[in-house]
């Protein structure tokens, strides 16, 4: 004889609490395990550091040729910490959301995955880029003069590089997630 009902399923209770509260999203939790939360975790540190270096590059304007519009190389840059900014910023709400409510925004799980592992590498890609385009000029730069310029720009380089290890490890666990996927 088989038993039903909520004591079957190993709950407690069976009441409106159990049925989609706190218990389902624990189990979510559960279910997606450490690579869905570790992937948010370093999405949002790429998203801090993408936006400390947005916000020291930009306001890295002392005047005369001590400008950061003054060069293309910072103005890389800038934009592609933006960029960066902007894709932790789309990513972290939608891991906020699949990891809260079980959906995922982009509805296939194939292509879910194709996009999360994407991203990241051609984010990384970008931010990888501009950190190699700007350090030769502050490098350059502080031979001549060790000044608050320069260290404004080494710092604003070094907050896109930590954002870029974020990327990068973000798309590690992506590339996980989608060689767990049946692609074919």
């Amino acid at each position: 004889m088989s038993e039903s009902g909520p004591a079957a399923d190993g709950g407690a209770g069976g009441g409106p609490a159990d049925a989609g509260g706190v218990r389902s999203m624990v189990q979510r939790w559960k279910m997606d395990g450490a690579p869905a939360r570790a992937r948010l975790l370093l999405r949002a540190l790429a998203w801090l550091f993408s936006l400390l270096a947005l916000v020291v590059m930009a306001s890295n304007q002392h005047g005369g040729s001590q400008d950061f519009r003054e060069y293309p190389e910072y103005n890389y840059c800038l934009g592609i910490s933006i960029v960066a900014w902007l894709y932790a910023t789309a990513q972290v709400l939608r891991d906020v959301h699949r990891l809260g409510s079980g959906r995922d925004l982009i509805a296939a799980r194939k292509a879910s995955a194709v996009v999360d592992f994407a991203g990241d590498q051609v984010v990384a890609y970008f931010l990888i880029s501009a950190m190699s385009a700007a350090a030769p000029v502050t490098d350059y730069m502080r031979q001549a003069a060790d000044n608050l310029f320069t260290d404004s720009a080494a710092a604003a380089i070094s907050m896109a590089f930590f954002a870029f290890v974020a990327i990068g490890l973000s798309a590690l666990v992506s590339g996980y997630n989608l060689s767990m996927e049946a692609l074919v």
